[in-house]
């Protein structure tokens, strides 16, 4: 299968874009988000984890969708039913873990991706628990046990990629995601980072329920 999109899920090379973006400090952003910047390049090690394990060979590249939006599948108006997933263009070699924690981002947030009161965002741990046992009770057989020990760690590392991206996004002046007012790109950022964080602390709790339904 081609690659379609080219480092898509890379973390390794989104904070190497992200560094770069602090020292060219295109939007001259940089000094009014220090401490963003900071929460940031603290959790690089964790969210890079899985990127670098599956270059030692540890986790193997599966067929994955990549944009695992719960916008894109498709209900049935009436009962709910699971109709269709869309959006099949970023369909390509990935991480289980990878798209198991973008659907957690969505799903699992308790706030909207752009929630400026950081005290309604947190990880919902029934949803969580929920879609965790519909995610491994379909797949879960086929997976490896490299594979089933880091798919907590997935909704982390998809965290804090998708708000490094904003953070990047914001210091370069919102040349990528379309944003309706200023700052929004720093505000989806603190979210991101202040979800990542709270996952983190329950990151023991999630794998358990992982192993649970295993």
């Amino acid at each position: 299968m081609a690659i379609v999109i080219p480092h898509f899920h890379n973390t390794v090379n989104r904070f190497e874009i992200f560094k770069t973006a602090i020292e060219q400090n295109l939007a001259g952003r940089k000094e009014s988000v220090l401490e963003e910047i900071q929460g940031y390049l603290r959790l690089e090690e964790i969210a890079t984890r899985l990127y670098k394990m599956q270059r030692k060979g540890e986790l193997p590249l599966r067929v994955t969708h990549n944009d695992t939006k719960t916008s894109n599948v498709l209900f049935d108006a009436d009962d709910h039913r699971h109709l269709s997933v869309i959006d099949l263009d970023t369909v390509m070699p990935g991480l289980v873990a990878f798209d198991f924690g973008d659907a957690i981002r969505i799903v699992g947030n308790t706030g909207e991706e752009d929630e400026r009161d950081l005290s309604k965002v947190d990880l919902d741990m029934k949803k969580y628990e929920a879609f965790t046992r519909g995610f491994v009770s379909t797949v879960g057989s086929l997976l490896t046990e490299n594979e089933k020990k880091t798919l907590a760690l997935g909704a982390v590392a998809m965290t804090v990629e998708c708000g490094v991206r904003f953070l990047t996004d914001y210091l370069d002046g919102d040349k990528y995601f379309r944003v309706h007012y200023e700052d929004q790109n720093l505000v989806r950022a603190r979210c991101h980072l202040h979800l990542a964080r709270k996952m983190i602390e329950r990151l023991d709790e999630m794998q358990a329920i992982v192993e649970k339904y295993c």
